[in-house]
């Protein structure tokens, strides 16, 4: 017999672990002392404390262990519980591989720029957007084209809107869609969320869902939109750095657009492929 201690320093756990495993009834000691309550295990549950400890270490939670050692699982439920860890794992390691790769880009920024850069990138999920929309095309990208055909887009929108008796529900988002083709134009549009049950009827206001993004680079702009290019580089370089694949369109948010141009904070996002797309 041993006591709890040496059972323990055998086994390399702790006491605790020990009198957890009793507590929830996973491994209860050989004998008590009825009268100082203290736990005596015997050689061979060292053959028990062994599984429980390895399936433990393959990740698999108490519950499961307790089926598994009472020998209430088949063969079929235990590959199963294994194959669901397995893909967990694996999850993590593309989870912590993305980690590193923007860990090493952000050295890099660091290293080439020698100072720490005013965009910081996040990947983050973006919710579905109920919106009314207008859209034109415009020859080119850059704040000097682009910067008149928003402020004509919205002031339609705006005043259509208002006729309608339509309350906007959030801040304005601009969409761009480039053609495959550089020398076509580009698809710009000028949208702002509204009520789920608002009736927009317009021939020059559409109504569109927006659709989730799983996956977005997002960073944060300040000041005018005269400098904007600076955070798209910042963006592009980011993804360059990381091996992320921009999924074709970009969208910004003017999260604080009114008063001076240089207080402004504007959303610049980018959506990314999944994962699984990028083969990993």
């Amino acid at each position: 017999m041993f006591g709890i201690g040496a059972f323990a320093r055998v086994a390399r756990v702790s006491v605790r672990t020990l009198h957890h495993y009793d507590d929830v009834g996973l491994l209860p000691p050989a004998q008590v002392d009825p009268q100082t309550g203290y736990r005596w295990y015997r050689a061979e549950q060292l053959q028990r404390l062994n599984r429980i400890l390895a399936l433990r270490d393959l990740g698999l939670p108490l519950t499961e262990v307790r089926k598994v050692v009472e020998d209430e699982v088949s063969v079929d439920e235990l590959r199963g519980m294994l194959r669901l860890r397995q893909a967990e794992a694996r999850d993590r390691m593309a989870a912590e591989a993305e980690r590193l790769s923007r860990v090493e880009a952000r050295l890099r920024q660091i290293e080439t720029e020698g100072r720490v850069g005013e965009y910081d990138v996040v990947v983050k999920p973006l919710e579905p957007q109920h919106v009314a929309m207008v859209d034109t095309t415009a020859p080119a990208f850059g704040n000097d084209t682009l910067g008149p055909i928003f402020g004509r887009l919205f002031g339609e929108l705006y005043d259509e809107l208002d006729r309608l008796g339509v309350a906007t529900a959030g801040p304005q988002i601009a969409l761009y869609e480039p053609s495959e083709d550089p020398d076509s134009p580009i698809t710009v549009m000028a949208s702002v969320p509204i009520g789920a049950d608002d009736a927009v009827r317009s021939d020059r206001v559409a109504v569109v869902d927006l659709p989730a993004v799983a996956r977005a680079a997002v960073t944060i702009h300040r000041g005018s939109m005269a400098k904007v290019e600076e955070g798209y580089r910042a963006l592009l370089r980011w993804a360059d750095d990381t091996g992320e694949q921009i999924d074709g369109f970009s969208r910004e948010v003017y999260l604080e657009c009114s008063g001076d141009p240089e207080t402004w904070v504007t959303e610049l996002q980018f959506a990314l492929h999944e994962r699984n797309d990028r083969g990993m």
